[in-house]
């Protein structure tokens, strides 16, 4: 699906990581990829930037394969599929992205009820 704009994007960016799995599984390939610039900057090995879109790519799309079975918005819109990669990462890391999920008609699953004790005890 074709998007105008990045304002309809997003939402359906954020439907297409529903899963929480989906998303902490890109929250590892983004930090990856955080940390592998970084390990660049200190070493001073411009080779090692060659490892981030493994580092992203391959937990992202992993999720997409194994947990939320869709295809990945990379392939339609790459530039906004990243942007929204990290937009989603920093609103977690800050508390804000549940807002951004039930805005996008997400909503997070129950938690599981306490176990009740059993009446022999």
């Amino acid at each position: 699906m074709r998007h105008q704009s990045y304002q309809s994007f997003w939402p359906f960016y954020l439907q297409e990581h529903a899963k929480p799995r989906t998303r902490t599984l890109h929250y590892i390939g983004t930090a990856l990829t955080i940390a592998v610039a970084a390990g660049a900057l200190i070493a001073g090995n411009a080779l090692l930037l060659l490892l981030i879109p493994v580092a992203g790519y391959g937990f992202a799309w992993t999720s997409h394969a194994f947990v939320e079975r869709n295809k990945p918005a990379t392939f339609t819109h790459p530039l906004w599929s990243l942007i929204s990669d990290y937009r989603m990462f920093f609103l977690e890391i800050a508390g804000q992205l549940e807002p951004e999920l039930e805005k996008a008609g997400i909503t997070s699953p129950p938690s599981r009820p306490a176990p009740q004790p059993s009446a022999t005890q």
